[in-house]
């Protein structure tokens, strides 16, 4: 009886105590949610090639505790996202593929977002080039380096877009280093520029991340990718960028999953990902051939200025135009070019029929020759109308620019030309294309009877407006160009102008100054 009722006594208070205790377990729980667990998780916006090793370093810091939540997320997609106002809840970490994508995120209007972060990965940007190429070009008895791709004959060159994907930027960069050393770098880069294009259906040779190379590899053995390395491309660093909002226990949560990740764990994670730790060699893969393990490329990031400089070389050289082409066909374009068999006028043919090549398919062409009264009283007549260039490479129109010929006894009618066309460029006015007039010439105006020079740069004042910008581009050719007045009628319309004394290298003074273009 005394033990029955002990019992009964016993059982309110066991419950008391379960309750209390209770209490205390629900004000533990509470306190590891506080300083272990905030109520909520850390938010990570992750590239998609780092995103999985990032989750394997996040669980092993506090299994089952959902403080974390990983989100792959292709780089451009977040990086407009994150540009945009209103864009929605922001994670508390970003780890794009690319301490530029942070740069160019905080540019356009991201102020929470930092310019830069610790490394957590990296993985060099490559050529990634089909075996079969790689085979004709001698590899793997040979070490193959980018001109060898870029010069081979046959190969389809893709591109990421330079302006959304830092792969797509470092490879500018690399590209452009590959005709650093030639006399004339920036004809030559905005030569190389053109063999590549964007997503290019059936591409045989691309830019990509090393660790895609690898996860392809892996996935389709039977058709494997030659990674060729560039020491120019600035390496991919995956860059652990802390936004700002988040609370105190979230602040501590990011400095746990940094430390982290920047710690042992992180490197094995990274590895098994196909990823580089940062500044090491890449292991793991010393099974597949066609990835040099051994490699290091060590390219530092560019400067913003750099950036801007190769982005703008590649919208000029890749965006449609509407262009006007003036040809000089004054009796000096007879002369002999020294040191070859070819007349001024021959080599100045060749490198508008180039120009048929350099621009896009759609770009709109027009071109004209001048000297003096060659249509009755006026200077000029048109030798290909206005047409896609696409219709000008195959109705014959190649042709009947060959043709051309400088004439006899004639002089150059160089300001009623330029004043004219011109004024046509500026009835034609296209938005979102590229407007410009091109004029190549050997010397100076002889037209007498024209305009005079005051009215001229007069006239193209009134007649140029920077919010519908038709730039001319002045190009002169040998010894008799005036170099002062080329330049001074071209700044009227935010052009420029561009001399060389060998006419053999207009070619290369012409890519250059399509080059240009865009940065003016």
């Amino acid at each position: 009886m005394r033990t029955r009722s002990r019992s009964r006594l016993l059982a309110p208070l066991a419950v008391c105590v379960l309750l209390v205790l209770g209490g205390g377990v629900w004000a533990a729980a509470a306190l590891t949610g506080r300083s272990g667990c905030p109520a909520s998780p850390v938010l990570v916006t992750a590239s998609p090639d780092v995103a999985p090793a990032i989750s394997q370093v996040a669980q092993g810091i506090s299994p089952g505790c959902r403080k974390y939540e990983v989100q792959p997320r292709d780089t451009a997609q977040a990086a407009v996202e994150f540009s945009a106002p209103g864009g929605g809840a922001r994670p508390q970490v970003w780890v794009p593929d690319s301490t530029t994508a942070l740069q160019g995120t905080r540019q356009r209007g991201a102020t929470d977002v930092p310019e830069s972060g610790p490394s957590v990965a990296g993985s060099p940007v490559v050529l990634a080039v089909t075996e079969g190429v790689a085979r004709n070009l001698g590899w793997p008895g040979r070490t193959l380096t980018w001109p060898d791709v870029l010069d081979a004959p046959g190969v389809v060159l893709g591109l990421p877009d330079p302006a959304r994907d830092p792969v797509g930027t470092a490879a500018l960069l690399g590209l452009r280093d590959t005709v650093g050393s030639v006399p004339d770098p920036s004809g030559a880069f905005a030569a190389a520029l053109r063999k590549f294009s964007v997503d290019a259906p059936g591409a045989t040779a691309y830019p990509a991340a090393e660790s895609f190379v690898v996860r392809h590899n892996a996935d389709s053995p039977a058709a494997p990718l030659v990674a060729v390395y560039s020491p120019a491309a600035p390496a991919l660093d995956y860059p652990f960028a802390r936004l700002s909002g988040a609370t105190s226990e979230q602040n501590d949560a990011v400095d746990a999953l940094q430390q982290a990740v920047l710690g042992s764990a992180g490197t094995a994670a990274v590895e098994r990902a196909g990823l580089r730790a940062p500044g090491q060699a890449l292991t793991g893969h010393e099974g597949d051939p066609h990835v040099v393990a051994a490699v290091q490329p060590d390219a530092p990031l560019p400067s913003a200025a750099t950036l801007k400089a190769v982005l703008s070389q590649w919208a000029g050289v890749n965006l449609n135009a509407r262009a006007e082409v003036l040809l000089d066909v004054s009796g000096s374009m007879q002369a002999r070019v020294p040191g070859t068999r070819l007349s001024r006028m021959q080599v100045t043919v060749g490198a508008a029929e180039q120009a048929m090549h350099l621009f896009r398919p759609a770009t709109q062409l027009r071109v004209w020759e001048f000297a003096t009264q060659l249509d009755g009283a006026k200077d000029y007549r048109e030798v290909l109308p206005m047409a896609p260039v696409s219709e000008h490479l195959t109705n014959g129109d190649l042709e009947r620019l060959s043709a051309v010929r400088a004439i006899p006894n004639a002089g150059t009618g160089l300001y009623d030309t330029l004043l004219d066309v011109y004024g046509l460029a500026r009835s034609g006015w296209q938005p979102g294309v590229l407007n410009v007039v091109i004029v190549m010439t050997d010397g100076h105006n002889e037209d007498m009877q024209s305009v005079g020079r005051d009215a001229l740069l007069s006239g193209l004042a009134r007649l140029a407006d920077p919010a519908h910008p038709i730039p001319v581009i002045a190009i002169g050719i040998g010894t008799d160009a005036d170099e002062a007045e080329l330049s001074a009628i071209t700044a009227v319309t935010g052009g420029a102008a561009y001399v060389t004394r060998d006419p053999t290298k207009i070619g290369e003074v012409f890519y250059a100054a399509l080059a240009k273009i865009a940065t003016s």
